[in-house]
């Protein structure tokens, strides 16, 4: 019984864990967008990256209450989608190289990138435990 409760804190520990790293994540998104130039090109880029990089914090939290595996399985692929389409935006100011921040743009690559890794880890696993 005590170990059953110690992973069970440790797993509340994880997913508290995700849950900010995914909204610090967006969080630095936004202010990196903030700095972006005022053209239309980057206008539609910016309005993108915003709505998918809050769309993985946003998903997440919901994918923890989610009210059964199935839902937790939908929502953390939703989660991993949005993630995905997030790295787009951010290779695309990139490879514009309309960035004046470099070595924030690299260092928020490289956040969504491990939430990725996390996201679709946890999607396999959930997957697993469907019985599909």
């Amino acid at each position: 019984m005590f170990s059953l409760f110690i992973d069970m804190e440790s797993k509340k520990v994880f997913i508290d864990k995700i849950k900010k790293k995914t909204k610090r994540c967006a969080i630095d998104i936004i202010k990196l967008c903030d700095q972006l130039p005022q053209t239309e090109s980057s206008r539609v880029i910016k309005y993108q990256l915003i709505k998918s990089c809050t769309s993985v914090a946003a998903n997440y939290r919901a994918s923890c209450v989610a009210r059964s595996k199935r839902e937790f399985y939908s929502k953390l692929c939703i989660v991993n989608e949005e993630a995905d389409e997030t790295q787009f935006w951010l290779e695309l100011i990139d490879d514009l190289k309309i960035c004046n921040e470099g070595v924030e743009l690299i260092r928020i690559q490289g956040e969504i990138k491990k939430i990725c890794k996390i996201i679709t880890k946890a999607k396999r696993t959930s997957y697993e435990s469907l019985n599909y």
